[in-house]
């Protein structure tokens, strides 16, 4: 209803007139689609990159090896997050980053850029909220070295609005679990502090973990493999439709030893790991460095750019079911067609169908570590 000027009724004619030219509005607003990621092209993924010119960019990508958009950054990017509806993405900095950029990936413009608190620094990661209302980023507290995730009201021009505990220490990925508001946090467990650089600071006590937790109320499970296990830093995630986490992990312990670089793990249950036999195993070189599912969800894939090997197991028995060498490899997801696609250091963009390259991009670009699927 309407207010007129100088009167205390309320007026019907008033009310009418406001209440049609309301739904004027509405279907003004309906007939006008919102932009979506079909406007930028339609990428499968994202992913941050050294160019030929030695310029950072974040690319667009397509499942068949085509650079839909480059994009650029100022300095050298590690992972992004897609927004859910419109062709919007925040690309971070490498850890310890203290910027990340959003950016309309139709335009190309950088339309909001996000910097921690003064104590704080990205480790490279972050995910939307189901409707892309808020972000969430993984941080590291400089005053305590306990981790948190920051919390960022998108419609607020990505506007800080808080943070809550990640449940462990060193949170570098974060991903929302399917159908719900809940996240998943990769806490890798290592202590580090930007005027010491990577050094590790808390060996002695190193402990991992997978949280889950609710952006209302903190941390509601905590999962830890063994503690013969504890320096096995859990650093990277994936997801099947269904909820099952896959976590990929790098070994930060003695270089005698070769733990499994992989678990899966499903909310209430135990952590399931998984390896491949002792000689392929070694080859990994004691890190993980992404973790995907197939395109069909009956795969999960590791990659190890030190290894230069990508491996793959079966999703429901854990099986190992092969490997495919390629150089530097790093970036893995899940291939539109059924299989995984990958990206190398040296260029390489590929399909992959069980271990056998199905398509291959040589390009001369240096693609970082990770595939982020749109």
């Amino acid at each position: 209803m309407a207010w007129r000027p100088g009167s205390t009724r309320w007026t019907g004619i008033e009310t009418m007139t406001t209440r049609r030219g309301f739904l004027a509005s509405l279907a003004a607003i309906a007939a006008c689609p919102r932009p979506g990621w079909a406007d930028a092209g339609s990428p499968d993924f994202l992913s941050a990159a050294r160019a030929p010119d030695g310029s950072y960019r974040l690319c667009g990508l397509t499942g068949a090896g085509e650079v839909l958009f480059d994009l650029p950054m100022p300095d050298r990017g590690h992972a992004a997050a897609a927004h859910p509806e419109r062709p919007e993405a925040v690309a971070f900095a490498r850890r310890p980053g203290n910027f990340a950029l959003v950016i309309d990936c139709r335009e190309g413009a950088v339309i909001a850029r996000l910097e921690t608190p003064e104590n704080r620094h990205f480790y490279g990661h972050g995910a939307f909220s189901m409707g892309g209302d808020l972000l969430f980023t993984p941080e590291n507290d400089l005053d305590t070295l306990d981790g948190v995730i920051g919390v960022w009201d998108v419609a607020a021009g990505y506007r800080r609005v808080g943070a809550f505990p990640s449940g462990g220490v060193g949170p570098h990925d974060v991903m929302r679990l399917p159908g719900s508001e809940r996240l998943v946090i990769a806490n890798g467990g290592i202590a580090t502090h930007p005027d010491t650089g990577r050094v590790q600071l808390n060996a002695p006590t190193m402990r991992a973990n997978l949280a889950y937790a609710d952006p209302e109320s903190g941390p509601v499970e905590v999962v830890e493999l063994d503690v013969a296990l504890r320096q096995n830093s859990i650093r990277h995630l994936a997801m099947t439709p269904s909820g099952m986490v896959a976590a990929a992990m790098q070994w930060q312990g003695s270089e005698g030893e070769h733990p499994p670089l992989l678990f899966t793990h499903e909310q209430g249950q135990a952590p399931r790991l998984l390896s491949a036999p002792e000689d392929a195993h070694r080859q990994m070189r004691h890190y993980a460095g992404s973790v995907s599912v197939s395109g069909d969800g009956r795969d999960l894939a590791i990659t190890s750019p030190r290894g230069g090997l990508l491996q793959r197991f079966d999703r429901d028995s854990g099986a190992y079911l092969g490997a495919v060498a390629l150089e530097d490899v790093c970036g893995v997801g899940p291939d539109p067609a059924g299989g995984f696609f990958a990206s190398t250091g040296t260029g390489v963009l590929t399909r992959l169908s069980n271990d056998r390259p199905l398509a291959e991009a040589h390009t001369r670009w240096a693609w970082d570590n990770h595939l982020v699927a749109v």
